[in-house]
């Protein structure tokens, strides 16, 4: 019988963490791009800054993916530390209302009148299944349905710790009374139990739902709670922090600061940690120093029916004020970890890693999504730089100064193997960003999402065809450069420097299209450009039929010069599939 109630008990948590989950990736299917185009325009400064983070994380339901976007924003320069910093207040303070949702789950002490929230989610499975199979809003019937399953796994818990009767258990009730109440040692010690249960578990909502059950059954002390509420909140960053760590350098920074965040607001609420939770008590209309023997058991019970606020009261509580300390100090809190945690110095020729994306700290598939453009739009700005490497070798190629052949070709070898370790990179990128998507995939996305993957990964592939191009022109550089053939004329380099200066255009034209919105790019901009090249290549083409005939130049020089103008236009072309893709439009 007690192996079926532990598994009653270890079911019904598992129900409120799948809830949860469900919840959240459910609100961040319907609401997650507009939520990212706010958080990027509200937050101008750090009380905006902290107003967006709650409001984003209530919408969201997880702090984490609040966290995550944050962090995107600062990588991508939409957003400075400083804000980043008070985006995440904010996004503590947001996720409190998770303790509030428990609090009305599991309310009611005594037998009187407690509303079975169960028959809540019963209806939200109901209608849940029905906009399910409607598809057209089937996000909304996955919302509703975690929404059941959460309030399903808190009355599940609510009844097996009532079926327990945990209050009247000897065992239990003298393991918390063996611990002096008014000792600061035993605050201590529930609060580190506190962070390692967090930990453990991977789960703040759990161990939440595990101390109002401890606690409205009576059998936990309010200050013992307490201080495993209080170490919820220090085990939570230390998952972020491990989970940071093979993130890049503006992730971790934000991890610390989100741990010293907490770390800070445990530290002073030690000093006046009665007071606090008194002072909570009395607002919630919770008697402190009622006991079963003084009071009858049944107004007791119903005294500890209250818990369950006094913990979600403390939690808001807590946050809000620690917020409103730590907020005048936010420029000393990014001095604090940038100083602590300073980046790493990289040869970006041999820097083969992605700098944005990072599988430690994916938590939500939708905003990883996110993470991916960011490092298309970081591969699209190595490309062009790729390019204009291939005109200084051009350049280097039409040298005739008075500069020594050795230092010359010493030059001009050394910038060729740049941009042949430049297109080994090309590969590698492309291989790691789709094998990312790839995992991303295999979540439950929304239709928006499936697109933008499927074109994310058309941009790849086009963006390394870009850089197979740029290589080729380099080769066909040095094979005129280390061959017996003559110089390019004068008529010939300006032709050229012409070319690659359309196909240049067209490049940051791509460019600014994925660092920005899409609503605001003018495609007929990149189609007029892609005729441009066209057209000039049609007619170098004829041009270079009558030099040859004219014996202006060889036909082997010729050629030559074909390959290069023609691998211009070809580029040209993967510029604009690369704005098909992102923009869902055909130009062609």
């Amino acid at each position: 019988m007690s192996l079926l109630i532990v598994f009653k008990l270890l079911g019904s948590l598992a129900l409120l963490m799948f809830g949860m989950k469900s919840m959240s990736e459910a609100l961040q299917k319907m609401a997650g791009p507009q939520l990212r185009h706010v958080l990027g325009a509200m937050t101008t400064n750090r009380f905006t800054g902290v107003l967006t983070g709650m409001l984003v994380t209530v919408s969201v339901q997880s702090s984490t993916a609040t966290t995550v976007m944050t962090v995107s924003f600062v990588n991508a320069g939409l957003l400075t530390l400083a804000q980043a910093i008070s985006v995440i207040m904010g996004a503590n303070i947001g996720t409190t209302l998770t303790a509030w949702i428990m609090a009305i789950g599991t309310a009611g002490g005594g037998e009187a009148t407690t509303f079975d929230i169960s028959f809540v989610s019963y209806i939200g499975f109901f209608v849940g299944i029905i906009l399910i199979y409607m598809k057209k809003h089937r996000y909304i019937g996955d919302f509703l349905f975690g929404l059941g399953l959460l309030l399903l796994g808190l009355t599940t818990l609510k009844a097996t710790g009532t079926s327990m009767d945990m209050g009247n258990n000897p065992a239990v009730t003298d393991f918390f009374m063996s611990f002096d109440p008014n000792a600061f040692s035993t605050t201590i010690i529930f609060l580190l139990l506190g962070g390692v249960l967090t930990f453990c578990v991977q789960s703040s909502a759990a161990v939440m739902a595990l101390t109002m059950l401890l606690c409205s059954t009576g059998a936990m002390p309010i200050y013992q709670g307490i201080a495993l509420v209080m170490g919820e909140n220090i085990g939570t960053t230390i998952t972020s922090n491990l989970a940071a760590l093979s993130a890049n350098t503006q992730a971790r920074r934000a991890a610390l600061s989100h741990m010293f965040f907490n770390f800070f607001g445990v530290f002073w609420i030690l000093f006046v940690f009665r007071a606090f939770v008194d002072a909570v008590c009395g607002f919630v209309g919770y008697d402190v120093d009622m006991t079963k023997e003084t009071a009858g058991v049944a107004a007791f019970m119903e005294n500890a029916g209250k818990l369950n606020f006094v913990l979600a009261a403390f939690h808001t509580c807590f946050n809000v004020v620690n917020t409103f300390i730590l907020i005048w100090f936010i420029p000393f809190i990014e001095r604090l970890v940038c100083w602590i945690i300073k980046p790493k110095k990289v040869d970006e020729e041999e820097d083969f890693r992605l700098h944005f994306i990072s599988s430690g700290i994916m938590k939500t598939p939708e905003l990883s999504v996110l993470e991916a453009q960011k490092e298309i739009q970081a591969f699209a700005v190595r490309m062009q730089r790729m390019f204009g490497m291939v005109q200084d070798l051009l350049e280097l190629s039409s040298t005739s100064s008075g500069k020594k052949k050795s230092n010359q070709e010493t030059e001009f070898n050394t910038l060729f193997s740049r941009i042949e370790k430049y297109e080994n990179i090309s590969d590698n990128l492309e291989l790691e960003i789709a094998n990312y998507l790839d995992q991303v995939s295999d979540a439950h996305l929304s239709d928006d999402t499936k697109a933008k993957i499927r074109g994310m990964l058309r941009e790849i592939s086009e963006l390394e065809s870009i850089g197979d191009s740029c290589y080729n022109m380099a080769r066909t550089i040095s094979r005129k450069y280390q061959g017996k053939e003559d110089h390019f004329n004068d008529d010939q380099y300006n032709h050229l420097h012409q070319m690659m200066s359309l196909t240049d255009q067209a490049l940051t034209q791509m460019n600014q299209l994925l660092s920005g919105r899409k609503e605001y790019f003018d495609v007929y901009r990149c189609y007029n450009t892609e005729t441009e090249i066209n057209n000039y290549r049609d007619q170098l083409k004829s041009q270079n039929i009558v030099n040859i005939n004219n014996h202006a130049y060889t036909y082997a020089v010729g050629t030559i010069y074909m390959d290069l103008v023609n691998a211009c236009e070809k580029l040209g072309d993967y510029v604009v599939n690369v704005v098909e893709a992102r923009t869902g439009t055909r130009m062609h």
